[in-house]
């Protein structure tokens, strides 16, 4: 899942797993598997279809799991605020050493360069046969990645992030959600 992860912001910022369910936030019942929508975010479903074809060149036996993806204008410190507290996580901690404690935290902020991480998935998109303007891929990015529960998704928040279908450096918060 680690690899599946890095290519994901390494790629499109968004090349990843597969389908998307757009559940809404049920407390009802807990033990059923739902996503938790960003409220004001818009679906984004050419990335959600090529992350579905991504993790079939990436594990070519194994079905997607569930993913969709979302992006907003808000600031990605206010959307990992909102997943860390509705997964029930206090705080999210600056890196993911948390002040070089033993264990991981549950929710952590990272840094990154989106050409470097684009490069990284070069591999992946060529089978996919996208064609991509790799020189659009500038910037750093700021990113969160917030542990998944038993019913939620593992959620990565990324503020701009590339979008290698259109080769385009997008500056809003891509929301990617994946169990």
């Amino acid at each position: 899942m680690r690899k599946l992860s890095s290519i994901l912001l390494l790629g499109i910022a968004a090349l990843f797993c597969a389908g998307c369910r757009n559940a809404e936030h049920q407390t009802a019942e807990p033990e059923s598997f739902a996503f938790v929508v960003y409220p004001g975010s818009r679906y984004l479903p050419s990335l959600t279809e090529v992350t579905k074809r991504a993790h079939k060149v990436i594990t070519p036996a194994a079905d997607p799991p569930p993913i969709a993806i979302y992006d907003t204008d808000a600031p990605v410190e206010k959307v990992a605020k909102y997943y860390a507290k509705e997964y029930g996580y206090n705080d999210i901690a600056p890196d993911a050493t948390n002040n070089l404690n033993s264990a991981k935290p549950p929710a952590y902020y990272r840094t990154g360069d989106l050409y470097t991480d684009a490069i990284a998935a070069k591999p992946v998109a060529d089978k996919l046969k996208l064609a991509v303007d790799y020189a659009k891929a500038q910037g750093k990015y700021k990113a969160a990645d917030i542990e998944p529960k038993p019913n939620r998704p593992r959620v990565t928040v990324v503020r701009p992030y590339f979008d290698m279908t259109t080769s385009q450096t997008v500056d809003r918060t891509m929301i990617l959600m994946a169990r």
